[in-house]
């Protein structure tokens, strides 16, 4: 049986983006998106390009951000807030779908929004299916207006989830500072170790 080799000291231990709540919504609202953009949204019009470009910015930078977590808590809070700038800019074009077409905006007091939060998807085929449910109970709610809140429901989610992850990645570097200030730290202990050691 292989030695098991110890862990660094300098690297911190990552779950990997694939746990962050934040980067699973923004990647569900990037699926969600392509299908809105395909179905509601002219084809080659630069509207539709701008929010499934925003939309892929949202989950990618946050993925992005994860892996240089490791040595640069600068650049991954950069991302994080890069990703947050693309999903509001996602979900201003959710709002102005909405406004310009004469939907209604579902308000907070809305039971058929807080339905959808409440039913935590993880899978944009699970949200398109419980679009269609609700056009069914409610015909009088169109399946443009159900898809257009859909996303500008989830963009919100994921916004909120990013300012969570920022004030965490803040709140770590005042603690813990960056990757230079940890590298200093575990070479300091470890030339101390040797002397202490040493005969």
């Amino acid at each position: 049986m292989a030695e098991r080799k110890p862990k660094s000291k300098v690297f911190p231990v990552s779950g990997g983006f694939e746990k962050l709540k934040s980067y699973q919504v923004a990647e569900m609202l990037y699926d969600i998106t392509v299908r809105f953009a395909k179905r509601y949204i002219e084809a080659g019009s630069r509207t539709r390009d701008q929010m499934e470009q925003a939309a892929r910015s949202g989950s990618r930078n946050l993925a992005e951000g994860s892996v240089f977590s490791a040595t640069s808590k600068k650049l991954e809070m950069n991302l994080t807030n890069v990703a947050k700038a693309s999903l509001t800019e996602l979900k201003k074009d959710y709002a102005s779908f909405l406004r310009q077409n004469k939907l209604v905006h579902w308000g907070s007091d809305d039971p058929v929004r807080q339905e959808l939060v409440d039913n935590r998807f993880t899978d944009a085929d699970a949200v398109a299916r419980w679009g269609r449910e609700v056009h069914q109970r409610f015909p009088d709610r169109s399946a443009a207006e159900i898809a257009g809140n859909i996303g500008f429901i989830y963009a919100n989610v994921a916004i909120a989830l990013c300012d969570r992850q920022l004030q965490r990645q803040g709140k770590d570097f005042e603690e813990n500072g960056g990757f230079g200030e940890r590298l200093y730290k575990v070479r300091s202990a470890s030339r101390q170790q040797s002397e202490e050691e040493e005969p």
